[in-house]
């Protein structure tokens, strides 16, 4: 393998010439994209001359040293495969003292010149503050929620809306069958991206997100007008990190970010039952889409998003722009600074919500 440049940081000195090692994670939850990113970084790195390392289940992979090799006969067919073939974990290597010590000793004995992590706010906020420790990394950014900011999409979310889409047209014709009110509960922490994407793409009655305090009494009315003027089946999609009056609070059960675990709180239910005690309605059903909207082959779109930031991670830990995350804006593929990326999430905007109410009729 022809040597490669290890560069530093901009404004520190430059390492000497040899073969770059850089270690390849994938974390957080999986997302349509990942294996052709995955895929994009091993190919252009090997135009760079680099050694890459796949690092398995995430940043818990990099505590216990577990790795693979990653090569063009690893990635090559993966163009068209969901899932990620390095696996993941939610693991945080800054909940413990320890446990940070090992990931730091962990990248020495590896030898790894610097990380390529490919994540949601949790992964590359790891990936951020590493960096500020002197951890030569790059971000690249997937999630189906598309809320990392600095970026106008993430790879994972097209595929996670043309799933939930495709449950809308579904639940609708049910629904009209049987005359019936159908809830769609989908992923969505702390932004609405997919339920009202999905939701005006699917002919959704209502939508609620988590950037829109929940209303009960406008929803039911308005479903009550609806159901007044003739319109005897309806649909709502709803995020699943929509507050709820009752909602558990800082005694709910949280993972390793600190992040309330989303799918004990029963959003999608808790909508269910208001809406029929409270409209004409005389059946609804639920329907959570959960885990099913991050499977599956990445529609074209990501496939070609995540090969385009795959390749732009690798451009810049050859120019050393470390502390950096690949992004597209306005179609044009570039680095941002990784603290940037993840010092808050990209929301839906209260304007966006505004105009989509326009289709409440």
């Amino acid at each position: 393998m022809p040597g490669a440049k290890l560069c530093a940081p901009p404004g520190a000195p430059e390492g000497r010439d040899r073969t770059v090692r850089i270690g390849v994670l994938t974390g957080g939850g999986d997302c349509p994209g990942l294996n052709q990113a995955v895929r994009a970084v091993v190919m252009r790195g090997m135009d760079h001359g680099f050694e890459l390392v796949g690092i398995l289940r995430g940043w818990d992979g990099l505590v216990k040293g577990d790795t693979i090799p990653l090569g063009l006969a690893e990635v090559e067919d993966l163009v068209d495969k969901g899932g990620t073939v390095l696996e993941s974990s939610r693991t945080n290597p800054f909940k413990e003292e320890a446990l940070l010590e090992t990931t730091l000793k962990t990248i020495e004995a590896l030898r790894l010149d610097a990380i390529c992590a490919l994540g949601g706010e949790d992964t590359l906020g790891v990936a951020s503050k590493l960096f500020d420790l002197g951890v030569k990394t790059v971000g690249i950014p997937k999630t189906m929620d598309n809320d990392i900011d600095e970026t106008d999409y993430t790879f994972g979310y097209d595929s996670a809306v043309e799933v939930a889409t495709e449950a809308c047209d579904r639940l609708r014709d049910t629904a009209r069958s049987h005359r019936r009110l159908m809830v769609l509960e989908v992923m969505g922490r702390h932004a609405g991206w997919v339920a009202l994407a999905s939701g005006v793409a699917g002919g959704a009655d209502w939508i609620l997100i988590p950037e829109v305090n929940l209303d009960l009494d406008e929803m039911c009315d308005h479903l009550t007008r609806v159901y007044e003027r003739g319109k005897h089946f309806a649909l709502i999609v709803a995020s699943e990190g929509v507050e709820l009056p009752a909602a558990g609070g800082e005694t709910a059960e949280r993972d390793a970010f600190g992040h309330v675990i989303l799918r004990k709180r029963g959003v999608g239910e808790f909508i269910a039952k208001e809406v029929e005690e409270r409209t004409p309605f005389e059946e609804t059903r639920l329907s959570v889409l959960g885990h099913i909207i991050r499977g599956g082959a990445p529609s074209a779109f990501d496939r070609f998003l995540a090969t385009r930031l795959g390749i732009k991670a690798m451009d810049l830990a050859k120019e050393g722009q470390f502390g950096m995350m690949s992004s597209i804006q306005a179609n044009e593929i570039r680095g941002v600074w990784l603290r940037d990326a993840v010092d808050q999430l990209k929301r839906v905007p209260a304007e966006l919500y505004a105009e989509i109410k326009t289709l409440f009729k």
